[in-house]
């Protein structure tokens, strides 16, 4: 008998996590190189905990105690260990055994479980997170189930397993409480690990953005710099904690820059500093992140260059940065970070480098670029909205987008979410975060780098096959409003900001210009809505004439919105000067006309260039201190504007209706999901070669597996010679279909490959010899007959699974529409009754569908219900990777799938199952 060669260390089990209170700890195998870190952290942990882990006093491990938790097989024997610095802070470890409890091996699925951790970091869901990365190990050595035996009075303990959500058994026997966890995941498991990473990640977040005190590491005396500028912006913008300044020229002894504690070293600090903000050349901000970690600094700003977007070697530098902030349990904004604020009256953060911030506001806003950072900022300070908190995470190595999303999500301060985004990192993530965050606050996002080969050299990104066209439908039915530029973020973020969100479509149009309310009414029918014809005031009409007709139209239940066009005033005796620019007293007017009303009010302006500001500045207060009874109404210097941003907010409000009564992902009873599986694995197994990987199905295959799902396509009969094929129409029966599967010429009518109708011999002899004649021999051409379907629309069925957000289910039109136009539907898998409907209704050539020009309408139910069959297929089997269905030829009364294609693949692993884990780096 051989002794199998023992596993290498496997360093994919590593991991960094975020804990409950928002710092970080990193996770791994336990080696023999960690017995004196164990020794080390045995004697921190107190009395009552070693007895709860051992059920009897245990003062000190033994020799032979150390070597068997520090010596693991990585198989039968497995333990973990999280690390804080060089330090344990908490162990787990199983042991394989079998059904009687004995040691075990090989086939053997169950193990005993066991945790420990340090007094002092109890509480901050070490456990928790240690139990999810044993658990995915533990599946991934074959291992099916816990076994855990818990003191009743460890309670803490008990709730960790109890709390997990897996399926699991619990008994009570010898003063012991006995547990037993089916480690398959659950529903319930799943969402109680995202509610825990999504509470464990806003809370990193919330630390960075409301520190008690910030050292500015960088902060020199020159005049002009970037540490100085920096420290210089935390003390003009009044932010309400402590204050140091750190720079190694700095002479001994005490001194102060800026009115603020001067320092040599953070070392020399003497109070507790939550955040650091590193703006020293790159070859110092190692020994600067050291310092920080060393004294203990929750979180880092680094707005230092030089790393990943200048190329190989600093990319390895942001790495190493990544990997000692988060050895020390820090978290990092950057690096080359424009800076973070938070103008919380409780905070009043500026720690970036805009020396002109909003005033405080209930918008979120986060960009990837400076430039892009400084020019949002401007234009919300110039426009009169505010902010809550703003991040620029430059190249985001660590803090991303989606942190940011998991905070805003329940921030108090923040009803609206601006994103300006350069490249994600994690899409599937962010989808899902920000369709839960959409459901109670607006997403809005602009995405640069639109063309593949420019994302930013600094970013880290998942390799994607999708179109940006698909990944806009992907937004879509997230709920998130896509927006093509900066200045429509702006806009759609005031009219969230200052607005409440439309009921529906219905606007009212009113103004003292005939001519811009028609351009208004114009483009509200091109973008969708549903215009109510303008109500021209004229020229002379005064600001009491606005109020009247504002507030009739508010009143009015037939308007959802209303738009307020505005010209220079003509003819009446308190107009301004038309030079000005301005009318302070229609800007009164108006606000006071909108003040509580529950629909948005959207102001077009032309020649009156104050209006804006005047329109959107803060509530003044009345005597007493309160606000007074004035709206502020966003207002833009163009019909199209005005109208594109209502249009979003109109989109927004019906994805959020519809998104309270989710539709549901229906069950089929003829579906074999078992026979499906069993065949899918013997197909790859049979059909991969050595250094090949994935396999196409034959159309014989393909369609065997289809039917498993109840997708019936229709045989085609192979006519290599005439006989062949006059052969196979005396079994099909007549009328029939010739036509041509070689790769260049499938789907290809355009080029005469298909002959439809033959309703004889005859025909099918002459469509044979004109095939043949024109396109080749009939071994080149591949020629098929088929059995004619009933008449319909052509259509085309697509599901394909892209590394980076999953599996994506497609529809439109066979030909021209979808592969010359573009217009095709993307929903992702698996998809919802809700979902199918729409994918059919959502291309621009629906219409054919629903009898255009007087046509038959289709068979649409039969439609959506093979869409929801194709995502059932791909949702079920991860190994079918890409499902081709085309022509699907839809008639009046049911379907016809007449071409078929399968591929399969062995699965990438799916990291949205799996333990929380910080994105590598």
């Amino acid at each position: 008998m051989t002794t199998p060669a023992p596993r290498p260390y496997p360093v994919h089990w590593e991991a960094d996590v975020v804990l409950r209170d928002g710092g970080i700890a990193h996770i791994r195998p336990i080696g023999p190189g960690d017995a004196q870190r164990l020794v080390d952290f045995y004697e921190q942990v107190s009395d009552e905990s070693k007895y709860y882990r051992f059920f009897a006093p245990y003062p000190r491990l033994s020799d032979r105690d150390v070597h068997r938790f520090t010596h693991h097989d990585y198989d039968d024997r497995v333990g973990l260990a999280a690390t804080i610095g060089d330090e344990f802070i908490a162990t787990v470890r199983y042991d394989r055994i079998d059904a009687e409890g004995r040691p075990a091996s090989g086939d053997a699925y169950r193990a005993e479980v066991a945790f420990l951790v340090q007094d002092s970091h109890q509480g901050r869901g070490v456990a928790s997170a240690l139990l999810e990365h044993i658990g995915a190990v533990a599946r991934e050595r074959g291992i099916l189930r816990f076994i855990a035996e818990v003191l009743p009075a460890n309670r803490k303990m008990v709730k960790v397993f109890t709390d997990a959500g897996y399926t699991q058994q619990r008994s009570f026997t010898d003063g012991v409480v006995h547990l037993e966890l089916d480690l398959e995941p659950t529903e319930a498991s799943v969402q109680v690990m995202r509610a825990r990473e999504h509470r464990a990640e806003a809370r990193s977040v919330q630390r960075l953005l409301t520190p008690r005190s910030v050292a500015v590491i960088g902060a020199s005396r020159r005049p002009g710099g970037v540490g100085r500028t920096l420290l210089r912006n935390l003390v003009a913008g009044g932010f309400t904690g402590r204050v140091h300044a750190v720079n190694r020229s700095f002479p001994e002894g005490e001194s102060t820059l800026d009115g603020v504690r001067a320092h040599r070293d953070v070392a020399g600090i003497p109070e507790p500093v939550d955040l650091a903000i590193i703006a020293v050349p790159a070859e110092n901000v190692p020994a600067a992140v050291a310092a920080c970690g060393e004294h203990g600094v929750q979180g880092l700003v680094v707005v230092t260059a030089g790393y990943a977007e200048s190329g190989p070697e600093g990319r390895e530098r942001q790495r190493e940065l990544v990997r000692q902030a988060r050895s020390y349990g820090m978290r990092v904004i950057g690096p080359n970070a424009f800076g973070i604020v938070n103008t919380a009256a409780g905070v009043r953060l500026n720690a970036s480098l805009s020396p002109e911030v909003p005033a405080t506001g209930r918008l979120g806003l986060f960009t990837q670029s400076g430039a892009i950072g400084i020019a949002l900022l401007s234009g919300l300070h110039r426009r009169g909205a505010g902010l809550s908190s703003f991040v620029s995470a430059g190249n985001r190595a660590d803090v991303s987008g989606n942190d940011l999303l998991q905070f805003w999500q329940d921030d108090p301060d923040t009803d609206a979410v601006l994103m300006y985004l350069e490249s994600f990192g994690n899409p599937r993530k962010f989808t899902r975060l920000a369709k839960r965050t959409a459901a109670s606050k607006p997403v809005v996002v602009v995405k640069g780098a639109l063309h593949s080969g420019t994302t930013p050299a600094g970013h880290a990104v998942s390799p994607t096959r999708i179109p940006d066209s698909t990944v806009s439908a992907l937004f879509r039915q997230a709920g998130v409003i896509r927006v093509d530029t900066v200045t429509e973020l702006l806009d759609v973020g005031l009219l969230l900001s200052f607005q409440p969100i439309p009921r529906g479509g219905r606007v009212a149009i009113l103004g003292n210009s005939d001519s811009l309310g028609l351009l208004t009414y114009d483009a509200a029918l091109t973008a969708g809505l549903r215009p109510i014809a303008p109500i021209d005031l004229t020229t002379s009409a005064g600001p009491d004439d606005f109020r009247t007709a504002l507030a009739a139209a508010l009143a009015d239940d037939a308007s959802d919105a209303v738009v307020v066009t505005a010209i220079p005033r003509v003819g009446c005796e308190d107009a301004p000067d038309p030079e000005s620019g301005d009318d302070p007293a229609l800007a009164r007017a108006l606000r006071a006309a909108a003040a509580g009303s529950g629909k948005p009010v959207v102001v077009a302006h032309l020649a009156l260039e104050t209006m804006a500001d005047r329109l959107g500045a803060p509530l003044p207060e009345d005597p007493a201190g309160q606000p007074a009874e004035q709206a502020r109404i966003p207002a833009y210097p163009a019909a199209d504007r005005v109208v594109r941003a209502l249009a979003e907010a109109v989109e927004y409000a019906r994805w959020r209706h519809e998104a309270e009564t989710p539709g549901r992902v229906p069950q089929f009873t003829d579906i074999e999901e078992s026979a499906a599986a069993a065949d899918v694995a013997r197909l790859l197994d049979a059909g991969e070669t050595e250094g090949e990987h994935g396999v196409v199905l034959d159309d014989t295959a393909a369609a065997a597996l289809l039917g498993r799902y109840g997708i019936t396509v229709r045989s085609a009969l192979p006519a290599p010679g005439i006989g062949a094929a006059l052969a196979a129409a005396g079994r099909l029966g007549y009328p029939v279909a010739l036509k041509t599967t070689a790769p260049h010429l499938r789907h290809r009518a355009d080029l005469g490959g298909v002959r439809l109708d033959l309703a004889d011999e005859g025909d099918l002899r002459r469509a044979y010899e004109e095939l043949t004649a024109r396109l080749g021999k009939p071994e080149e051409l591949l020629l098929v007959v088929q059995a004619m379907a009933p008449r319909g629309v052509d259509t085309v069925v697509r599901a394909a699974v892209d590394p980076a957000v999953g599996a994506v289910l497609s529809f439109g039109l066979a030909g021209a529409p979808s592969e010359l136009l573009g217009d095709t539907s993307h929903r992702l898998v698996p998809a919802t009754d809700r979902d199918a409907a729409e994918l059919v209704r959502s291309i621009k050539a629906a219409p054919l569908l629903f009898g255009w020009r007087g046509s038959e309408p289709v068979d649409t139910a039969a439609l959506e219900e093979l869409l929801l069959r194709v995502s059932l297929l791909v949702d079920d089997l991860p190994e079918v990777v890409a499902v081709d269905l085309e022509p699907v030829v839809v008639a009046a009364r049911g379907l016809t799938v007449l071409g078929a294609s399968v591929r399969l693949d062995r699965p990438p692993a799916r990291t949205d199952l799996g333990p929380r884990a910080l994105s590598s780096f």
